[in-house]
């Protein structure tokens, strides 16, 4: 059976809910979808069909995940929602699923709780871009003034984490009445604070530059000399484009040169240039085999360079998660997976922060002990006797 051919005739963004555990981010997920498929704009997925999500792997980590799509008159979405408070954070730090914009889910009733303040802050620290409020179970508060309140503390809490505040939108509604509502009419009161909360992700969460307008950028997965040609090396285009007879730069590993690339292939084809996405192989002009490596990256030149020292987000597997049964100390000297290497490096952790749980996430420094091409939003796995003990985001770069 052939698979449907996904049209792209209207920009696409990812977005997802996120908030405190009960606060109601999935039955606004399901509210969403039961409110658009009244249009015609999804297709109606049940409360239990997105609680029980399927678990995936990301960088060797468990992560249970439901990914739900639907479509307004502006915009296709593919939105995320992550059942349990670990997968949230796993998921956020893996970058499994990357959000353009995200939909904090508040219980007016309960205000923020501790996790709201969790997963604002990681949503700063893995930059996603911007961030909307749902003040959920509303219907439960006849209280005007609380509700304010409530509001207020919301809007305080992301601009105390460089979110601005004071211009977010924050719609109040509940998720429960559009969910439970036995009307088909797309116009009835239950389904208002739904639609208009979809006008507000539309209007406020910009549509995200795409991979392929950004500056170039591959890391090297293999290298071949050709006999007669010179040498190739082959990855999969991460963004921008690379077109035969440019001048790339190849950086990591202490090095940095720049290059001409004489042609660019693919599936044995000569291509007039490949974009991001693209698994191809390009013809270097002048460089030996012995002058490349995996784990180096070509890109446009001056758009990245490499780094020994960073800050990252970093999520520590529990033990039965298949990561390590004990804690590690400050000075502890894994292996870090960035894009396509492995590097050596030592950790320095917060101040007052003695020891690293197996399952708590912490904000760590970390050392290279070589320049590998790095910058901020950069995912990387962390290894220790062939397993995986990590996984972090580049959150700043040091030196």
């Amino acid at each position: 059976m052939g698979k449907q051919r996904f049209e792209r005739t209207k920009p696409h963004l990812n977005v997802g809910t996120i908030g405190h555990v009960d606060h109601g981010k999935t039955t606004l997920t399901a509210a969403i979808t039961k409110t658009l498929a009244l249009s015609g704009g999804a297709q109606v997925r049940s409360f239990d069909s997105i609680d029980n999500a399927p678990e995936e792997r990301e960088r060797g980590i468990t992560i249970a995940l439901a990914h739900v799509e639907y479509e307004t008159a502006a915009r296709h979405y593919a939105h995320i929602d992550a059942p349990g408070h670990a997968d949230y954070i796993k998921n956020m730090i893996t970058g499994a699923a990357q959000m353009d914009g995200a939909i904090l889910v508040v219980s007016a009733p309960d205000g923020p709780m501790p996790q709201t303040r969790e997963h604002v802050l990681l949503a700063r620290q893995v930059n996603v871009p911007s961030v909307i409020v749902f003040l959920n179970k509303v219907d439960v508060m006849d209280d005007e003034e609380l509700l304010e309140l409530v509001e207020l503390e919301v809007r305080e809490l992301l601009s105390a984490n460089g979110f601005p505040g004071d211009e977010v939108p924050v719609i109040r509604g509940s998720g429960l009445a559009a969910l439970a509502s036995a009307s088909t009419d797309p116009g009835a009161p239950e389904y208002a604070p739904i639609l208009e909360l979809m006008a507000a992700v539309d209007a406020y969460i910009p549509t995200p530059e795409r991979a392929v307008d950004q500056p170039f950028l591959m890391p090297i997965e293999d290298v071949f000399g050709i006999k007669g040609r010179g040498t190739v090396v082959t990855g999969r285009v991460e963004r921008g484009i690379v077109k035969a007879g440019e001048e790339i730069e190849i950086v990591g590993m202490g090095e940095r040169r720049r290059v001409v690339v004489t042609g660019v292939e693919m599936f044995q084809k000569t291509l007039d240039e490949g974009r991001a996405g693209d698994n191809v192989g390009c013809l270097l002009r002048g460089v030996e085999r012995a002058d490349v490596q995996r784990g180096q990256v070509l890109a446009k030149p001056g758009s990245i360079t490499p780094h020994t020292k960073v800050q990252a987000e970093v999520y520590v597997l529990g033990k039965e998660e298949g990561g390590r049964h004990t804690p590690f100390f400050p000075g502890y000297r894994p292996q870090f997976y960035i894009r396509t290497t492995d590097v050596t490096g030592s950790i320095r952790l917060p101040e007052g922060t003695e020891m690293v749980m197996p399952g708590d996430n912490v904000q760590m420094g970390v050392e290279l002990i070589t320049p590998v091409a790095v910058e901020a939003g950069l995912r990387f796995a962390i290894r220790e006797g062939g397993r995986t003990v990590g996984a972090g985001v580049v959150t700043a770069i040091e030196e």
